[in-house]
């Protein structure tokens, strides 16, 4: 059984990175993401300011420390299935960092807290705030990307749209690569947009794009803009239907959509 499912992973991640190259260019350097979904406890009395300073602690002596994490964000429930969710999420160059991270992160934490009991109280602290059940996930990122804007330091909005990707060889990336090229990277209303797919995790058919706004209601202007785009794109009505179903063609029709608020204390920015 261990070994079918062996199989079956290398099975997947060959498909993954073979249509990862056919998706990327020379000059474009995937990234490497994991994002740890957890869920905060139970107790109404949770103090979420204490939170916040404890994880900026954290934050302050590790995560900005660490030169292997070259970009970190913490993200919050807006409108999901689940109101508890908190997202964790790191960026590495490649998968090499990631183990290394985790090793640096160690001495780090060693260096900050050296007191072995203290080191434990703060742990057990931190870890107080969430369940214990959590789920972690590893994306390679896709070079269809707007990289974000420059905030005032207040929170953003961000809509990620998760979703299936059909594989079965009769989609072509090039109809998606029109559509980023001739829609997308021509709004205005986004401030950032990532797209990212399965390496690692519960689904290989996944694929995600992120749209980030300033606003909850720039959302829906973004959609209008959005129709605007693609009119002016395909202005003939048969060629535009024409497009759009070739385009469909590469994922299943199945997505789900989620909206995350950021937290700004908690932002770790390469650019």
């Amino acid at each position: 059984m261990k070994k079918s499912l062996l199989i079956s992973f290398l099975l997947a991640l060959a498909i993954n990175l073979t249509i990862l190259a056919q998706e990327t260019s020379q000059e474009f350097k995937p990234v490497y993401i994991t994002m740890t979904t957890t869920h905060w406890n139970d107790d109404p009395e949770t103090n979420f300011s204490d939170w916040l300073a404890t994880e900026q602690e954290y934050f302050k002596n590790v995560t900005a420390k660490n030169d292997l994490i070259i970009d970190s964000g913490v993200y919050t429930h807006y409108f999901t299935p689940d109101n508890s969710e908190v997202v964790l999420v790191n960026v590495y160059e490649n998968w090499e960092d990631i183990e290394k991270a985790n090793e640096l992160n160690q001495k780090l934490i060693e260096e900050a807290w050296p007191d072995e009991k203290k080191r434990q109280e703060f742990f057990d602290k931190q870890a107080g705030y969430y369940l214990p059940d959590h789920r972690d996930e590893i994306y390679l990122s896709m070079r269809y990307y707007i990289p974000e804007a420059a905030s005032n330091g207040e929170s953003r909005i961000y809509y990620v749209r998760n979703s299936q990707l059909a594989m079965d060889g009769q989609g072509s990336p090039e109809t998606f690569n029109e559509f980023y090229e001739k829609v997308t990277k021509k709004s205005k209303k986004l401030k950032g947009y990532y797209t990212h797919r399965h390496l690692w995790g519960s689904n290989s058919r996944d694929m995600a794009e992120v749209f980030v706004f300033d606003k909850l209601g720039d959302i829906e202007e973004f959609f209008e803009e959005e129709t605007n785009l693609v009119s002016s794109a395909w202005t003939d009505e048969n060629e535009r239907e024409d497009f759009m179903k070739k385009m469909n063609k590469n994922f299943t029709g199945k997505h789900a959509d989620y909206v995350y608020r950021s937290v700004p204390e908690l932002m770790k920015s390469s650019n």
